[in-house]
């Protein structure tokens, strides 16, 4: 919204030059979002994925437990949606992390 004051001074200034200013009012989008999505699989240990999601998502010891055995159970879980720099940051963390430990856990990111 523009200020009132603005708007005279805008006019008055349109009257001394002789021309016609209009204001444009622009929309920003919000960036898109993506889910970070852990993938199931046979070799890491469920502990590891648990400490996992408490280091690098910030959940708690609960949390992380249920999201892993959704992993565990459904195949895929969702740990957070965020905006693109900040799920591919989330993604390369868990993928060095699992390197790290010599575990095989795979983490992908989709758009919401």
């Amino acid at each position: 919204m523009i200020p009132n004051w603005v708007r005279r001074r805008a006019m008055s200034n349109q009257e001394q030059h002789g021309s016609v200013l209009e204001v444009e009012q622009t929309r920003v989008k919000p960036p898109p979002l993506y889910k970070v999505v852990l993938l199931n699989d046979d070799y890491t240990p469920m502990d590891f994925v648990v400490v996992v999601l408490q280091t690098v998502f910030s959940m708690s010891r609960e949390k992380a437990t249920l999201v892993m055995l959704q992993v565990h159970r459904e195949g895929m879980g969702v740990c957070g949606t965020y905006t693109r720099e900040v799920a591919t940051t989330k993604v390369e963390q868990v993928i060095n992390l699992a390197r790290k430990h010599q575990h095989p856990l795979q983490c992908t990111m989709e758009e919401t």
